[in-house]
């Protein structure tokens, strides 16, 4: 890996074999989210989601992002941030004429981009009740079954358990009777919990390549996304998604726990 400066913050860390330019990033410096940069994910599949929730989310004046778990009017809720939108996530207004358009008023985006190098440094949550990602979505997808045209959702890193990632799913087909997947590497197990770790993937033309703190970790060659995809830093408490669509007791203990995160940055091969 060859080492990338970034002038008052930690260096990133690139394959070798290419000329890397950073195309975008946020260092998250200042005592505010950027909210050019960033929105706050409130809904999926045209439902709004209890526990995802405006808030949550601080600057500590350290050059850090800290999303911690939180209540809120009863409910344990966690913060979901992303760039972009998918557009089967809008809420649909009232049908009118007897017609009905599943999907609500579009937004526009902040921030979408194709290939590249996609990277996030942070350290984990520590308590279970909840889990963390780090993953690239396509705002169309499902819309067809061309992965080309239709986009891939990429999970970079996916922690359902402190210290413990899960191997890199790939979704594509949207999440109905066409969904498929396909798994890239093995993940990791007992991170050190204090420690700052990266999560990264390559995203070429031709396939993906994903890193865990600089070593790589799994490769897909062959069916790839060829269009502008945007990125999110999302978390969710456990039990909202079972049939009772309620906390756990874990979540609840998780109140106060935090995932933190000290820069994502997206660069591109010149």
């Amino acid at each position: 890996m060859q080492k990338y400066e970034v002038k008052g913050h930690e260096p990133s860390f690139l394959p070798e074999g290419y000329h890397w330019k950073l195309a975008w990033s946020d260092e998250f410096d200042g005592t505010e989210l950027d909210r050019s940069k960033w929105d706050f994910r409130l809904s999926m599949m045209g439902k709004y989601h209890p526990t995802w929730q405006e808030g949550g989310v601080t600057l500590d004046g350290d050059s850090h992002a800290v999303l911690t778990v939180f209540e809120k009017d009863g409910e344990i809720c966690s913060p979901h941030l992303q760039t972009g939108y998918n557009y089967m996530d809008a809420v649909p207004d009232k049908a009118e004429d007897g017609l009905f358009w599943p999907i609500g008023k579009l937004k526009e985006h902040k921030f979408l981009h194709r290939y590249g190098y996609y990277e996030c440094r942070c350290k984990l949550q520590k308590k279970p009740g909840w889990w963390t990602a780090f993953w690239v979505q396509s705002p169309v997808i499902g819309c067809c079954k061309d992965t080309a045209v239709a986009g891939i959702e990429n999970d970079i890193m996916e922690s359902f358990e402190p210290g413990k990632i899960i191997p890199h799913y790939n979704h594509h087909g949207g999440y109905g009777a066409d969904h498929e997947h396909f798994i890239c590497g093995k993940g990791a197990e007992n991170l050190d919990l204090d420690a700052w770790h990266t999560f990264a993937m390559l995203w070429t033309e031709n396939g993906y390549t994903f890193y865990i703190d600089g070593v790589e970790d799994g490769h897909w060659e062959g069916r790839a996304s060829q269009i502008p995809q945007f990125i999110l830093v999302s978390s969710e408490v456990n039990g909202y998604r079972t049939e009772a669509h309620a906390p756990t007791e874990e979540a609840k203990a998780a109140v106060g726990d935090t995932f933190v995160v000290d820069y994502v940055r997206v660069f591109d091969a010149i």
